[in-house]
């Protein structure tokens, strides 16, 4: 099958990953554009576990600030000063800062929430279900749980620009390690929001 130059490119400029590999994917799904993007994905996953745990002691303090209202701090890490300077990196970061201002994440991940809090949750998941059959009470309690981290957790959130209200933060965090080909940590962050706490 003869993949032209014209649909390699788009693969490329949509995903940001090499020549060769938009080609060998492309001719593994047929041409097909979609399939080919879905592999390439498969693959920097898969890249980007192995990537998880290198040191990753660079990157920036990005700042966001939002109509004089909202104001976010993130630090965001990578291995090396260049890839801190590149504009995908520098992009990320303003991403998930705007993410943070629009959906206001409490924690940064599940192991972030102090146990005491997981465990007042779930004891009012059980009241709210006691009346329900005892063999489907933690399904539904650890259900409940894990929509309670996908609302509270940044890492679990889905990202705002999503169209599809698919990709978690997490996800997008994982694409820019296959992409950048370093480890990539969002450390901490900080939301102010102007009159909270009076």
């Amino acid at each position: 099958m003869t993949i032209s130059a014209a649909i390699v490119k788009e693969l490329r400029d949509k995903t940001g990953v090499g020549m060769m590999e938009c080609k060998k994917a492309l001719v593994e799904a047929s041409g097909d554009l979609e399939k080919a993007n879905e592999i390439l994905r498969k693959q920097g996953l898969a890249a980007a576990a192995k990537k998880a745990d290198r040191q990753a002691s660079d990157g920036l303090i990005y700042s966001y600030i939002h109509m004089d209202k909202i104001g976010v701090l993130l630090e965001i890490n990578c291995e090396t000063d260049f890839v801190a300077k590149t504009d995908d990196f520098r992009n990320l970061a303003k991403d998930i800062a705007m993410h943070i201002a629009a959906a206001n994440p409490l924690y940064l991940d599940e192991n972030s929430i102090p146990a005491d809090i997981v465990e007042k949750e779930k004891e009012i998941y059980k009241d709210q279900v006691k009346n329900k059959p005892a063999n489907i009470v933690d399904k539904i309690v650890e259900g409940k749980i894990e929509k309670f981290y996908s609302e509270n957790c940044l890492l679990k959130q889905i990202f705002i620009k999503d169209p599809d209200q698919k990709m978690k933060i997490g996800d997008l965090v994982t694409e820019k390690i296959a992409k950048l080909g370093e480890n990539i940590v969002v450390r901490r962050f900080v939301r102010f929001q102007l009159g909270e706490g009076n």
